[in-house]
């Protein structure tokens, strides 16, 4: 069985104000509670040292209409309203859904951002138009936890591709054999690692499906080597050029006795 993601952070690139702005939406999801934070980062405040200006959304309420809603903040001095609805949302074993949902962010009578597959229903219901510079996702990070096998997805070849990639990365870390780990992407094999005592940080290029060339960056020192018992693993997804700059930092956490 797959192991289940605790928190899924995306950080896009959104103009707000003339200005290209980071903002952080990411998603969580415990035993206890379930939320979407998104956080827009805002330069005079940073240089005044307040706070980053964000808004938290409660996923783990039973209420319908709960699940529909509306809030402002503002970034540069400029004010941004978040709308969502997540009453049709379907959920896995992901923090967040897999489809049926949407985020849009307002700025300035335009949508700066929309994360979700029902983007028309958002243009709908804030009744503007995209802004003429598109949103650009620059990275993504998961935290999963988990003993032999992690599983994670993300479009390699770019969101324009409308299609996810599927990563399994497995381990064999006790037994009489040599500690070893293997990675593969939709199925084939990307990476076998061998002599793990001795590769536990490393780096390979590979090429995916659809031709895409992904150079993977692995950090396992704390799995083999942490007697904790709550040991983490990183692993970084970079595709090469010819695709939007887009990082996958992959944080599995390890389970009883480092058993994978």
């Amino acid at each position: 069985m797959f192991n289940q993601s605790s928190s899924v952070s995306l950080l896009y690139a959104v103009e707000i104000a003339n200005t290209t702005q980071n903002v952080d939406v990411t998603w969580s999801k415990t035993t206890s509670s379930h939320s979407l934070t998104i956080k827009i980062e805002n330069h005079k405040d940073k240089e005044q040292n307040h706070q980053q200006q964000q808004v938290k959304i409660d996923l783990s309420g039973s209420s319908f209409w709960a699940k529909k809603g509306l809030k402002s903040l503002e970034a540069e001095g400029t004010r941004v309203d978040i709308y969502w609805d997540f009453r049709q949302a379907k959920f896995s074993n992901f923090p967040e859904p897999s489809s049926g949902f949407y985020v849009s962010l307002v700025s300035k009578n335009a949508v700066v951002l929309t994360v979700g597959d029902l983007k028309n229903e958002a243009f709908k219901r804030t009744k503007k138009n995209p802004a003429a510079t598109e949103a650009s996702l620059v990275s993504k990070q998961e935290h999963v936890h988990g003993k032999r096998v992690f599983y994670t997805r993300t479009a390699f070849g770019g969101e324009e591709s409308r299609r996810e990639n599927e990563v399994v990365i497995e381990t064999s870390l006790s037994g009489p054999d040599d500690p070893e780990m293997w990675i593969t992407v939709d199925g084939v094999p990307a990476i076998r690692i061998m002599n793990l005592n001795w590769r536990f940080r490393g780096n390979e290029v590979v090429t995916v499906s659809d031709g895409v060339s992904v150079e993977i960056f692995w950090d396992v020192h704390d799995w083999l080597f942490e007697t904790s018992g709550s040991s983490s693993g990183l692993f970084v997804f970079k595709p090469k050029a010819g695709f939007e700059s887009k990082t996958l930092s992959f944080n599995g956490g390890c389970g009883d006795n480092n058993d994978g």
